[in-house]
Formats: C-alpha cells, structure tokens, sequence
C-alpha cells in the first residue's frame, strides 16, 4: 500500500501522556514523525490530551443502540475528535505505558470511541485477525499507529494486555504498534544524552519507510523494540536511576 504522491497526507498525533510535551515518548515520536516529513507532503497536527475536555463514558450503550454511533454525550471534545480520526489519513496515539496499559486518561479517551464501533450483536471473537465489532466508518487508505514506552529491559510480556485490547479493536494486524523498552532511563539520565540521537535515528528511518509503505516490515518492527543495553548494563543504569531520585533529582 502506499499513498499518491500529490496527495498532502493529514496526520493526527494524540499525546495520551500525562506528562504532556514532556513526554520520553513524544521523543520517539517526533523521530517518526521526522522521518514522514522526509519522504511525504505531510500536514501535521499534534493534540495534548491533557488539554481535552472529556467526559468518561456512561456505558448506556445509546450509540449502538437509538442514536446509531452517535454518542449521547455532547458538550465535551470528543465529537470534535472523532470528526478529525475520520478526517485523517494517519492517526497516532503516542504515551507511556502505565502499569502494563495504557495512561488512565487515554483509557478514559479509547472508551468515548466506542461508538466509532459497529454495533455489538452477539458475534463471536474473530478467528481471522479481523476487529471483534468491526470500524463504523472505515476508510480503506487510513493507517492506525500506536506508539508506546516503557522502563522495563524489554517488551515482551509487559506490553501483551494492551496488545490485546488493540486487537480486539482494530484487529491483528491491522494497526502498527512501535513498544519501546527501556527508554525513561535513556532519556532521562543526564550521562545517556549523547546516546540520545543515534537511538532516534531509528525512528527517523521507521518513518520514512512507513511514509513510502504505509506499514513496517518485520525486520523494522524488531529493530525498534531493540533495547539499547544488555541487561547487565541497563541493571546498572537503573540502579543510578533510582539514586538520582532518592537525592532530589525531578525524574
């Protein structure tokens, strides 16, 4: 798949981080972002979460139901998002992982757009890597990219429940996810920020590969969940880590 090289491609970045632009994770994604720039006429637009007004779903089911898709709840953000997802070719959700999910005010964000489901009508889970209700309104050409950090040596495991409620939402494979361990310690210790651009580079080169493909090839996607430092090093580094915080250091 890729996209018509005449055609400026609209990019929606969500930062789901409670931390805002402060964010170790919107590091990465800015990097990924580099690279679609270099290869792609790109019109980005990049929302804190932290700044949306959103109300938490009342689970009434009404846009499955008598408003079919419509959410009952109107006089917060969420219409206005919705409106922009539809209205985007690439849309990114960037933040860390909290507690091996997501942040508790993406969670609150991922249970407004219910109703971009299709309504639940007692189907079984798929068998066919295929969304369990299925897109509302899909758009054909419309990538889905989930980028996410933790502090843990690497991602296996750690990342598998948040996996899973992705593919049961879009569907396996159906989504570009880029988990990225250990990275709070690399860009937060003062004596890693030399290491800092050449870690990045790797994203820069995710993006353009992606801008050209519209997905990551396999080698890419194990490339990028790489951790920097073996696990004998990164022990010793989280041990400074911790230390630097017990002495007063804002981390």
């Amino acid at each position: 798949m890729s996209w018509d090289p005449d055609k400026k491609l609209k990019i929606l970045v969500l930062n789901g981080s409670p931390r805002g632009k402060d964010s170790a994770t919107m590091a990465v994604t800015n990097a990924f972002l580099e690279g679609l720039k270099a290869e792609a006429n790109c019109e980005i637009e990049i929302i804190e979460l932290s700044s949306l007004k959103i109300i938490p779903c009342l689970g009434c089911l009404s846009c499955w139901g008598r408003t079919e898709g419509e959410c009952i709840i109107q006089n917060d953000d969420i219409p206005l998002m919705k409106q922009k997802i539809e209205d985007c070719d690439i849309f990114i959700e960037s933040y860390p992982l909290y507690f091996f999910g997501m942040p508790g005010t993406m969670k609150v964000f991922t249970d407004r757009m219910l109703s971009m489901m299709c309504t639940y009508r007692g189907q079984k889970p798929p068998t066919n890597k295929e969304s369990f209700h299925g897109i509302r309104n899909p758009h054909n050409n419309q990538r889905f990219v989930v980028i996410s950090s933790c502090a843990y040596s690497e991602t296996s495991q750690v990342f598998d429940s948040l996996s899973r409620q992705y593919d049961c939402i879009c569907g396996q494979d159906k989504y570009e996810k880029i988990f990225v361990p250990q990275l709070k310690t690399l860009m937060e210790l003062d004596h890693l920020k030399s290491r800092h651009e050449k870690f990045l580079s790797k994203f820069v080169l995710a993006g353009k590969e992606f801008a050209k493909a519209g997905v990551l090839s396999e080698e890419t996607r194990v490339n990028l969940t790489k951790a920097p430092f073996s696990e004998a090093t990164y022990k010793v580094l989280l041990a400074n880590f911790w230390n630097e915080q017990k002495n007063g250091k804002d981390v």
